[in-house]
């Protein structure tokens, strides 16, 4: 009996499928595109929320703050990572509109909204608690797993539901950190064009050098 067969992926096609067709329904996502559509970006402090009338037109900071929850929900720790995630997720490409913001816009944004986008980490929390979105799952946060409310937590009280919001926060500290962190230890590593020219000049030295030795 034969294997399943999946499409040539060299096949053209005349009609392209819609990429909304690729991302579940309920898929968390769509949940991350309406929350941030919904916020108030001037008031929360974000740099640049309203667009610049001369020059280059940018990011808006809703896409790449769409792309930081996405990194937050499901834990990707660095810029350059959550690039990548926008040029080979499906659900990324189709939650930022097929944008592809590279590492450095990325890493910026953060660094100059980091108060603004830490309030909205606290806030998505809230949102999803509040709303009982995830009622048959886990809010995993830093390899940390917090239940989430579900019909079993009908009788939290107001102190059970300030320590975990207490103790979201204070992993949402820990995430920002290692972003940071991240971003700082990634920012040393050579490209690999970088590596590249400097390979480039080592090689070109090595053969002056060798020219030198031919002519004593």
């Amino acid at each position: 009996m034969a294997y399943k067969k999946g499409q040539d992926r060299r096949q053209r096609i005349l009609f392209p499928d819609c990429i909304d067709e690729y991302v579940e329904a309920d898929a968390p996502v769509r949940l991350f595109d309406a929350f941030v559509d919904n916020l108030k970006m001037d008031e929360l402090g974000f740099v640049r929320s309203t667009p610049a009338e001369t020059g280059t037109p940018g990011y808006d900071p809703r896409d790449l703050l769409k792309l930081y929850i996405y990194g937050y929900f499901y834990q990707v720790r660095s810029s350059r990572k959550l690039a990548r995630e926008c040029k080979c997720n499906v659900e990324v490409m189709w939650l930022l509109n097929k944008l592809t913001p590279d590492f450095r816009t990325i890493s910026d944004f953060r660094k100059d909204n980091k108060k603004a986008i830490t309030k909205v980490f606290k806030e998505f929390n809230k949102f999803c608690m509040g709303l009982k979105l995830f009622s048959k799952s886990y809010i995993s946060i830093d390899g940390s797993k917090f239940k989430a409310v579900n019909a079993k937590d009908n009788n939290l009280t107001l102190s059970k539901l300030d320590d975990r919001i207490k103790r979201l926060d204070e992993h949402i500290s820990i995430y920002m950190e290692e972003l940071e962190a991240y971003d700082h230890e990634e920012g040393r590593k050579l490209s690999k064009d970088e590596l590249q020219r400097k390979l480039d000049v080592c090689k070109e030295r090595k053969d002056r050098y060798e020219g030198y030795r031919d002519t004593l």
